[in-house]
């Protein structure tokens, strides 16, 4: 992954899945959100405003203790999470001045602040595309697992001459240790996309760009 420096970095779930937080594909399965294939989660669910049908509705009213526990995961997780080294690694290259902010993020588990990153947030409701500060001296934009919801950010840094670099396994192993497929949709012409996960990944680019360092 060769990237001229300084860049920029939008983050999704690539950074907090390894600090044992769900991707949010997994809310959509607790909500019921989309069909789902898998037999453990119930086939051919999917959310409904329709009581008779709606399978969230019943295991909310016939199983409520359990249900209550399984929307509790998501912010549970966030509270347990660690920072980790991809996280400290992309820190350690901004001090170095390979990277720039803001740091562009899509999670709303505060990683980024607390490894000491200036956060601006994408996940907002209000705005059909939120607005994005692009650093004038950024030659390259590196989206580490994020997928279609928020692509925007990715179209505006092309627009702005940015090489755009999208590091993405494109999947996530389940608890049962199953391999869930979650292919890209926004890759365009000119991308570069560097199917490994973020610890790899940018570990290997703190090596390039720092040599001699030891990646946590």
């Amino acid at each position: 992954m060769v990237i001229l420096p300084p860049f920029q970095v939008e983050v999704g779930c690539g950074v907090s899945y390894e600090a044992g937080i769900p991707p949010l594909h997994r809310l959509h399965e607790i909500y019921r959100v989309n069909e789902i294939e898998d037999e453990s989660l119930g086939k051919g669910t999917t959310f409904i405003l329709a009581p008779g049908r709606d399978s969230f509705l019943q295991e909310l009213l016939l199983n409520t203790e359990d249900k209550v526990l399984e929307l509790a995961e998501m912010y549970q997780s966030c509270f347990n999470a660690e920072v980790t080294p991809a996280l400290h690694a992309l820190k350690r290259l901004e001090t170095a001045g390979h990277m720039v902010g803001p740091f562009i993020t899509n999670n709303f588990d505060a990683l980024g602040a607390r490894v000491g990153f200036r956060e601006e947030f994408m996940r907002r409701y209000d705005q059909r595309i939120p607005p994005v500060t692009l650093h004038p001296e950024a030659k390259a934009l590196v989206v580490i697992g994020l997928h279609a919801d928020r692509r925007q950010v990715a179209r505006r840094a092309r627009e702005a001459g940015l090489r755009v670099f999208i590091v993405d396994p494109e999947g996530f192993p389940r608890p049962d240790g199953t391999w869930f497929e979650y292919p890209l949709e926004g890759p365009q012409d000119g991308d570069v996309v560097v199917r490994k996960t973020a610890a790899t990944a940018i570990g290997e680019l703190e090596r390039l760009l720092e040599p001699g360092t030891d990646s946590e």
